[in-house]
């Protein structure tokens, strides 16, 4: 299948965040790829604790940022998925440690996917967050050429 075209979207404040994380959560499946790239603070902690509370069907869902742990796993109705925090990976043969290959049979969902090096899953989908005025952000979405139609 063909790349798709990029999909952007404007998120002029956090429930629109939280919104375009529900559309995601409800097309995803066990073996796919979410990267999330941006700056710090442009959003993709709040993105992915709003993803991770649709997927498990759970709006309290404590979410911790998994800066220090690197990788918070959860149990949820579509599969198991895995939260990966590589802002502090030295080198991506790190992510042997911490189960990578056995997270890529569940879902995968990765801030700082840059420190992914070789190991970038191919048919992920991208979602590179910029700042825009006050609290709006910009979500650029690349990737999944038979779903990305749907996320809009």
């Amino acid at each position: 299948m063909p790349p798709a075209s990029p999909l952007i979207l404007a998120l002029p404040d956090l429930p629109a965040t939280e919104a375009l994380a529900r559309r995601i959560a409800s097309l995803v499946r066990p073996g796919d790829s979410l990267l999330l790239e941006g700056p710090l603070g442009a959003g993709k902690t709040a993105l992915a604790r709003a993803f991770l509370r649709s997927a498990a069907d759970d709006p309290a869902l404590e979410v911790p940022s998994p800066s220090f742990t690197l990788v918070q796993a959860y149990d949820t109705p579509i599969g198991p998925i895995y939260h990966y925090d590589l802002w502090r990976l030295d080198r991506p043969t790190s992510l042997t440690e911490l189960g990578w290959e056995d997270a890529r049979d569940g879902i995968v969902l990765v801030e700082w996917p840059d420190r992914l090096g070789s190991l970038r899953p191919d048919s992920a989908l991208t979602i590179a967050i910029t700042l825009a005025v006050g609290d709006a952000r910009v979500a650029t979405m690349t990737g999944w050429p038979d779903r990305i139609g749907r996320i809009a």
